[in-house]
């Protein structure tokens, strides 16, 4: 197994929810501060911040605003704006910044306050041209664009809604063992199949929740790792991937750029998909899991929703699966938490929900409705 030479030496979540009354900033600097405290470092230790630049609040130079804010002057910053990716891809900042020597220790920030922000006419989304062609036709939201691939899917290999249902299932389960979970109460896939339709063939408990919450994650050196208290989580593999920006371009509603970014991550870190103890797959809708799943070879393509019947995706069953709860039931904070989630398991402090001898995570993040992906690959040992 080989290592990119960096380990994350501090992790930290906020409480999450809906409607916690605090801003998205309040919520990352308190993050930040914690995961500094968590890698045993000083403030003044950080040479380095990426944060994702949130829709609710966007902040030019959003990165160096929270520096200035927590009194950090550093020599690196950056701001990832990359909708689902983006969290997944402050670790890859880091990680490239400080091999290029441009700084030695990282704060990766993300987090939002969504839903404590009226968003009428501050929602801080860009425009896109694709959406000249498609908002027209009804093509608005997620939920509908997402819609699409999951009925293709449905139309190509004869997935069905109970076995979306599974998924939703299993992240509940998940987040009824996390204390820091804005949905606890076990669901069942009749629950799953009574929920209301959202876009055909989306029920609400397919869709992932709305919230505030932020994480934060130090990135350093191995060698740095050594001097520091708290267990380092070695990344051992990362890459990127686009396909395309926008639905509008895609090729195939059923593949993904998971293919080619977990194909190089693995490959990096020197390791198959049977390697893996644990997954947390960026699962904004319920689909999105079973597609990502078939795409890092974990199912053969067609196959993932007889994988993830019957417990398989469960803790305890044969590949664990966002064990967080992550955005579908935990919180949607961007991705971020499932990033801390990998940390958690792998450093073996999950509690009722740790996965017995977690070696190695995967971690997702995705946006572009499928077309930009992240991997990333950590682990308990540097080699």
């Amino acid at each position: 197994m080989t290592s990119t030479g960096c380990a994350i030496v501090g992790s930290a979540e906020t409480e999450v929810g809906r409607s916690l009354d605090r801003t998205g900033l309040d919520l990352k600097l308190e993050a930040a501060t914690m995961a500094i405290h968590d890698a045993g470092l000083a403030k003044t230790q950080i040479d380095g911040v990426v944060a994702w630049q949130p829709r609710r609040e966007p902040v030019p130079n959003h990165s160096a605003f929270i520096a200035e804010q927590m009194g950090i002057a550093p020599r690196y910053v950056a701001d990832i704006s990359l909708g689902g990716a983006a969290c997944a891809s402050t670790v890859v900042s880091a990680v490239a910044a400080i091999r290029a020597g441009l700084c030695t220790t990282v704060l990766c920030l993300g987090g939002d306050g969504k839903s404590s922000v009226d968003g009428k006419g501050r929602r801080g989304r860009l425009a896109s041209h694709g959406q000249d062609f498609r908002n027209p036709y009804g093509g608005e939201g997620a939920p509908i664009l997402y819609g699409l691939m999951a009925r293709r899917h449905m139309h190509e290999y004869g997935t069905t809604s109970e076995q979306l249902g599974a998924v939703a299932v299993a992240c509940r389960r998940h987040a009824s063992l996390n204390p820091n979970s804005q949905m606890r109460q076990p669901i069942t896939i009749a629950d799953h199949q009574a929920s209301p339709m959202i876009v055909d063939p989306l029920r609400r408990l397919d869709c992932s929740l709305i919230s505030d919450g932020a994480g934060a994650v130090v990135v350093t050196t191995d060698e740095r790792a050594r001097d520091l208290p708290r267990k380092p989580v070695h990344i051992l593999g990362m890459a990127t991937s686009c396909r395309y920006g926008d639905v509008t371009y895609q090729a195939s509603m059923t593949s993904s750029a998971a293919v080619e970014a977990s194909k190089e991550a693995f490959g990096a870190a020197g390791i198959t998909p049977a390697d893996v103890d644990l997954v947390e797959l960026y699962d904004c809708f319920t689909h999105v899991v079973l597609i990502q799943l078939e795409d890092y070879g974990f199912c053969a393509k067609g196959e993932s929703g007889s994988f993830v019947e019957d417990g398989r995706i469960e803790i305890g069953g044969q590949l664990p699966v966002n064990t967080h709860g992550g955005l579908l039931s935990q919180a949607h904070v961007g991705g971020m938490l499932h990033i801390t989630e990998g940390v958690t398991q792998i450093r073996g402090d999950g509690g009722e929900r740790q996965v017995q001898r977690a070696r190695i995570a995967a971690v997702s993040g995705q946006c572009g409705e499928l077309g930009i992906h992240v991997t990333l690959v950590l682990g308990s040992d540097p080699l």
